[in-house]
């Protein structure tokens, strides 16, 4: 069966006393898991982080805007980062994809187990002018989902509802996520009516399973005035380029760039999130030094 297109549903409840972002990110999730060569573990981790920050990038305003999170918890598969910005646009990696951990007992993939929860979520706004701004909470499961609601709560002083999923058998068979923000004024008939619904959401990868995300929304909040606002597009694509790169090498300086050429004629690079690979011989090292002095003295 023809997995669903990756998107998100950005909401409103009762006018406006509560916002919503409600995404399926099932078709990102297994192009994270084939492009990572990534454990059932490791590929629910992805799965939970792309629908995290592609909710977080989905609040951004400008073009410019990027959201990168990142969790380093001490766990065997190592920090997980996913990088969103407003137009859909999101990129994950995780340093050691393969790691694969027993079940918990519940059946459920021990996510938290693999990322570790002894270290803290990071998530860094960077804007198209200014300095980025970085807040940062402890972990309270490295299960994600908990601990991104623990970032609104802390960091930006909102109560919020957060629940990620990733439901994995030979492949993703779902994946996605919701968040809901109760806005200055909610009544306590709406925030009463969400509580309600909390449990419900604890099983949001098979809901995501079961149901289109209109299918969703109008079955967990139709007596509550659900208003979607816009729909964005979701697609998993790295940024990066050979030119990219280039700047990367240059920025480590001019001797280091010389190690390189003396003890190994050249280099190859590797990148985290796609897993792209680009080579540079001595020459093309010599050549991007020259280029470099040349720009130099031409400004």
């Amino acid at each position: 069966m023809e997995q669903k297109k990756s998107r998100l549903l950005r909401m409103t409840l009762k006018g406006g006393e509560a916002r919503v972002f409600l995404c399926d990110t099932t078709e990102m999730a297994q192009q994270a898991r084939d492009m990572h060569n990534a454990s059932n573990t490791c590929t629910a981790a992805m799965g939970r982080m792309l629908a995290a920050v592609s909710i977080m990038g989905a609040g951004l305003k400008s073009e410019g805007d990027r959201i990168t999170a990142t969790i380093n918890g001490g766990g065997p598969a190592g920090p997980i980062c996913g990088v969103a910005g407003p137009d859909g646009v999101v990129k994950v990696t995780i340093e050691n994809p393969q790691v694969e951990l027993p079940l918990k007992p519940n059946g459920k993939l021990d996510v938290g187990g693999a990322l570790g929860k002894d270290g803290q979520l990071t998530i860094m706004r960077s804007f198209s002018y200014g300095e980025p701004y970085v807040g940062r909470v402890q972990l309270v499961s490295g299960e994600i989902a908990e601990d991104f609601a623990m970032y609104y709560l802390e960091s930006e002083q909102t109560p919020s509802l957060c629940a990620l999923g990733t439901l994995v058998g030979e492949t993703v068979l779902s994946a996605g996520g919701i968040l809901i923000q109760a806005m200055p004024g909610c009544s306590d008939a709406l925030l009463n009516a969400l509580e309600v619904r909390a449990e419900l959401f604890g099983s949001i990868s098979q809901l995501l399973q079961e149901m289109t995300l209109e299918e969703l929304a109008y079955a967990c909040f139709r007596d509550l005035e659900p208003e979607v606002l816009e729909e964005i597009p979701l697609e998993l694509r790295c940024d990066c380029s050979r030119e990219y790169i280039e700047r990367v090498l240059l920025s480590m300086g001019e001797k280091e760039i010389r190690d390189l050429i003396r003890t190994q004629n050249g280099c190859e690079v590797s990148c985290h999130f796609c897993r792209s690979h680009y080579a540079f011989t001595g020459e093309e090292l010599e050549r991007l030094l020259q280029k470099a002095r040349n720009d130099e003295e031409d400004v």
